[in-house]
């Protein structure tokens, strides 16, 4: 009787490496999964309290091994590569990030599109959004330490710390204390359907979850109101505008 780890032994050297990166693949799948779980089960806040805790752990627990493995050293849950790059070399390197973010968002609806139509992959979409907006606004409210009450400030701050940001140029009217308006003044999907000769995306379907969700995580006193965003007519230096209100 031979041991299964033999199978693995044996594997041609075509069939390991990318074993090896299937099995990065297995665990951001699993992971994902396990926090749809708690949060199916439990609900979402509890669910980013407790991805808090098992990142903190996980992340920690892979660095090490992978440091050990790869050669690099390991700094308060960083590589030190990473945390001693020049401040240009990082903000190039979270602009990359951005990119691979977007594209990845990107090839996900264009698959689901390419089988089962665009209703679907909107539908998709959309729902997807409603999950990871609430989720990019507790990240970076825990990176930047903002309270749950910060208003109109924090979320000004926040929005400068998503995603988009590293990529899109966006720009902020200061309305009053309590109100202001954001507009996206490039964006990167729309510039580049534009450059093909299309019509834009109508994206306003995903702006109306995208934005409020962000918002209420933020500050959940924030009320977002849509000003015009794709199939709507704009102008020409802004693609979407929305204005922010706290309710006071």
């Amino acid at each position: 009787m031979s041991g299964m780890k033999e199978y693995i032994e044996q594997a041609d050297d075509e069939l390991l490496p990318r074993l090896v990166i299937d099995a990065f693949r297995r665990i951001v799948v699993h992971y994902g999964y396990w926090f749809a779980q708690v949060e199916h089960q439990l609900g979402m806040e509890k669910a980013m309290n407790v991805e808090q805790e098992v990142w903190d752990a996980s992340i920690g627990n892979q660095l090490k091994r992978l440091g050990k493995t790869f050669g690099f050293p390991v700094e308060n849950g960083i590589p030190a590569v990473i945390r001693n790059m020049p401040k240009a070399d990082l903000i190039d390197l979270l602009e990359k990030l951005g990119i691979n973010w977007l594209a990845n968002d990107g090839i996900w609806f264009q698959a689901v599109e390419k089988t089962y139509g665009m209703n679907d992959a909107k539908r998709c979409n959309d729902t997807c959004w409603t999950r990871y907006s609430p989720f990019e606004a507790e990240r970076i409210k825990q990176l930047l330490e903002l309270p749950d009450d910060g208003g109109i400030p924090a979320l000004k701050k926040a929005l400068a710390f998503r995603m988009y940001a590293l990529i899109n140029k966006q720009s902020i009217e200061d309305v009053d204390d309590n109100c202001i308006i954001f507009r996206m003044n490039e964006c990167r999907v729309q510039a580049a359907r534009k450059r093909r000769g299309l019509d834009d995306y109508p994206c306003k379907s995903v702006g109306n979850v995208e934005y409020p969700y962000f918002a209420r995580a933020v500050d959940k006193r924030i009320v977002t109101e849509c000003i015009g965003c794709p199939p709507d007519e704009h102008p020409e230096d802004w693609f979407c505008a929305w204005r922010f209100t706290i309710k006071t």
